[in-house]
Formats: C-alpha cells, structure tokens, sequence
C-alpha cells in the first residue's frame, strides 16, 4: 500500500505524523510526505521522500526578525479561515492533486488543517484519515473555517458540505488520551487515541531539579526567554534551554553554571530528565511532557496555545503567565510552586498513566489498512 501523508504549516503539524508514517514503513508499506518547502529538510532527515508543496525557505537575519506581538486571538481565528483553509487550502487541494495523480497514493493521511488535502482526497476519490495535531480542540471550529472552505470547494468541482463532514470524513487519529480534549470540543466518538512512543518508568527523584524550556523551534520568539531565564537564574535547578533556529544561543548573553541553551535537541531526549516544563503551550510541547508525567509553566502566545493552557490549568498540571508582563519574579514564583506542591506532578503522572495505557502508532495501520 502507498500512503501520503501530507500536513500544511511548521514542524508541530509534521512531527505527529512521524510515529504513524514510520510504523507504515515497518508494516511494508510506502510511504512519502507532502509538505511546506520549507520542511523538505525535516521531512528527508526523517526518512520519508518528500514532496514539497511550495518554494524553499528563505534566510533570516536576526535584524529581520519580527519583534513578539500581543496575542490575537480574533487574529489567529482570522489567519486560520483565511490562511488555512482560504489560501493554505486552495494551495494544497492544487498541490497534493497533483502529487497524487503522479505518485497514485492509496491513501492520504493528514493533519488536521491540512484542509486543501481533504478536498483533494475527496475529489480523487482516495481514503482520507485526519491526525489530530490541535489537542484541547476549541480553537478550530466548523464555523470558522466554513465559508472558506465552502469557496475552495466550489471552485474545485465539489459538492457543498454544509455539515463540514470532511473535517471528520475517515479515521480520525489522536496521538493524546481523550480526558485531555476540553470537554466543550469533544473528539468523534470513534476516534482512535494511541500513543507516540514507548516511554520508559519514571526514575527516582533527583537530587537537583532540571527545567526545560522551550518556545518553539521555527520562527521562535526570543523575547520570553529573558524573564524565563532570569527567573530560574536563582532558583537550585538545572535548565536545558531551546531556542529554535532563529536564534543563536550567544544573543541570550551569558548564563550560570547547570544552565545549557541550544538551537535543538530533540525533546524525547530531554524530557525523561526533566522535572519540569516551560513552554508556550503548544501541542507537542505540552502532550510530551504530559507523557513522561511532568508539570509545566505555560507563556501561551497564540493560535491553539491559549487553549491547550487553559486545559492544562483546569486538569491541574499547568500554572499560566502572560507571555507579554510574565516578570523574573513571577516566574522564578510559578516554577517553585509547580516543583514544591505535589498535587501538580500527581496530576501530570495521572495522565502519564493514561497514555502508557494507550495502544502504540502500530495499532493505526490496520485502521488505514481496512481503507483499501
């Protein structure tokens, strides 16, 4: 079988579809990735073929970065119907039409964005499941993206949807236990939760806390960093920092003994070190934490970040600053009661169990398997 697995946006729409597109490969199957040009090195480092969907990335100088806005959130809910299923999809629902035509998937495999190549599944006549990459739900929503899609639809010869059935049209594929999902943007009951990788028993306690910190690792905010490491910078703990590859870790000036800053290194081999998260709350940041049972403080900046911080506050794993007035002292404050008070890590170790409980991404071919 020859599966496509295809995403719109940066790495925290690809990296979810890693675990599935790699246990495809050791089922026998083929298997190539369609994705923003700008990926095209991410997705070959990871094994799979690419087929970029746009043009290469361009270089950044740090005096062209953009300085770190408010959030938006009308804002974000305009660039997701205008962006992502306005432009975004009626790019992909082009592009991945006629990667398909060329290449002949039997089956497409997307984030769940990735609107453009939902209508190109449909249009092609292709099986289409959806991994979940948005993982407290509320930020989309089928009155949002609707008149958008409806307008790429109609131009590509589609019927109308005016259920918005193709957002949950075949497997619908979560990589997160469903207690996580808000209960106000509940998943379709039949979607299958599995678990990203085999995560090892937790250790005992260290003597020294490690904290680690991320913002992202594309087009990554510099500004947090500042009252983040500041705050830690008198605390009794160890912190590995990463900064993305906007940022050189020099630009953050020098830094106490027991603190690292690099560009990159991948979080699943950091987190079972680790006691500890700050992050801006993003999907992957926050469910790896959660898998290896640790707390977090959370700067949400945009997007689907406020909600995932709003879920993580009310299952009790998480405190939440705003990423624009969070002082050093407020953070050095929010670190030190998420590591002394107990009820945060049981809280975390709670959905830790969860997930280990979860099948693994093995568990999902037979699902894609049953499509052909």
């Amino acid at each position: 079988m020859r599966i496509l697995f295809t995403f719109i946006g940066g790495l925290g729409h690809f990296r979810p579809l890693i675990p599935i597109a790699r246990a495809a490969q050791a089922a026998g199957h083929t298997v190539a990735v369609a994705g923003t040009g700008k990926r095209t090195q991410e997705i070959t480092a990871a094994g799979f073929t690419a087929f970029p969907t746009s043009g290469p990335p361009q270089p950044t100088s740090p005096s062209e970065r953009a300085p770190m806005e408010a959030p938006d959130p009308e804002a974000d809910l305009r660039q997701l119907a205008e962006g992502f299923a306005g432009r975004g999809a009626r790019r992909h629902a082009a592009a991945i039409t006629e990667i398909a035509r060329s290449w002949r998937p039997d089956v497409v495999v997307r984030d769940e964005v990735d609107f453009g190549s939902a209508i190109a599944a449909e249009l092609l006549g292709l099986p289409c499941a959806t991994v979940i990459v948005l993982a407290a739900g509320g930020f989309l929503r089928p009155e949002v993206v609707a008149a958008s899609l409806r307008e790429v639809r109609s131009e590509v010869g589609l019927p109308p949807d005016p259920e918005m059935t193709m957002l949950s049209r075949g497997p619908i594929l979560a990589p997160f236990p469903q207690s996580f999902r808000d209960p106000q943007f509940p998943l379709p009951p039949d979607t299958f939760s599995y678990r990203s990788a085999v995560v090892p028993a937790p250790g005992p306690p260290r003597e020294k806390p490690t904290v680690y910190v991320t913002f992202g690792t594309v087009n990554t905010a510099i500004e947090p960093f500042g009252p983040v490491l500041g705050g830690l910078a008198t605390l009794p703990v160890d912190v590995v920092a990463t900064v993305g590859n906007s940022i050189e870790p020099a630009e953050l000036g020098p830094v106490r003994d027991g603190v690292r800053i690099e560009q990159f290194i991948p979080q699943d081999e950091v987190l079972p070190h680790c006691d500890l998260v700050i992050s801006h709350a993003g999907s992957g940041s926050v469910i790896g934490g959660l898998t290896h049972g640790l707390p977090s403080v959370l700067l949400p900046m945009g997007a689907d970040q406020p909600y995932n911080a709003r879920r993580c506050a009310d299952l009790g794993v998480a405190q939440v600053l705003d990423p624009m007035t969070a002082t050093a002292d407020e953070v050095r404050a929010a670190a030190s009661t998420v590591l002394a008070d107990a009820r945060y890590r049981e809280a975390a170790a709670e959905i830790r169990d969860e997930i280990s409980a979860l099948p693994l991404p093995d568990e999902t071919i037979p699902l894609l398997e049953a499509l052909v």
